[in-house]
Formats: structure tokens, C-alpha cells, sequence
């Protein structure tokens, strides 16, 4: 059975790679976006100079960035915290788990002796 990691290190770079690669295009189709926002901004307001429409266009990219990074870092906290309930869960019920089989073994075994007791008696 397969537990997620592999033990080649080969397919641990490659790996790392994929994700920094999509990690990248992620944050590129941000600024994207971005741009494009302050760009149609900046249209909606004929009024500005040029120079006006640049700083503007500026300020509403860094100000977006900056929303897309404070999201991604809340989405990354709380992923952990999640990731730490569910751990503690899953280890609550295997303890659960465990101790319901380890005490159906001692019953069963214990009618397993009882049982044998009973026909060595029976058989006398």
C-alpha cells in the first residue's frame, strides 16, 4: 500500500518542481488578473491624466497582490489547523479502535477457556 511519498528522490524533485511551477503560473494569472482589473479601472475614469491612470493602476495592483497574499497565507494556516484536528482526530479513533479489538480478544478468549473447561469438565 502506498502511503503518498515516494522514496525516489528523482520523483521528490520532479514533484517539488511541478508544484513550484504551479505555484508560479498561479501567481503570475494573479498579477494577470490584476493588471487587467486596473486597466478596465482606469477606463471607467476617462477624466485621468496618464499620470494619474499609471499611479492608480499601480496602487490597485500592489493592493490586490497584497489581498491574494494575505488569502493564501489565511488558506495555508488554516489548512494546517485543519490537517492538526484531523491528525488528532484519526489518532482518538484508532485508539478507539484498538482497545474495542483488544478487549473482543480477551472475551473471545476467554470464552475460548471457558469453553474448553466446560467440555474438560463435561468429559470426565
Amino acid at each position: 500500500m502506498s502511503t503518498g511519498r515516494s522514496s525516489d528522490p528523482r520523483a521528490c524533485d520532479a514533484s517539488g518542481l511541478a508544484a513550484e511551477a504551479e505555484g508560479y503560473l498561479m501567481a503570475r494569472a494573479h498579477l494577470d488578473d490584476a493588471h487587467r482589473e486596473a486597466r478596465a479601472l482606469c477606463a471607467a475614469l476617462p477624466w485621468l491624466t496618464t499620470a494619474q491612470a499609471e499611479d492608480l493602476s499601480r496602487h490597485y495592483v500592489e493592493q490586490r497582490i497584497a489581498l491574494a497574499r494575505r488569502l493564501l497565507q489565511d488558506t495555508i494556516r488554516r489548512a494546517g489547523e485543519l490537517r492538526q484536528e484531523y491528525e488528532a482526530r484519526y489518532r482518538a479513533l484508532r485508539r478507539t479502535l484498538l482497545r474495542r479489538h483488544a478487549a473482543c480478544a480477551s472475551v473471545m478468549v476467554a470464552c475460548a477457556a471457558g469453553v474448553g473447561t466446560a467440555v474438560s469438565a463435561l468429559g470426565r
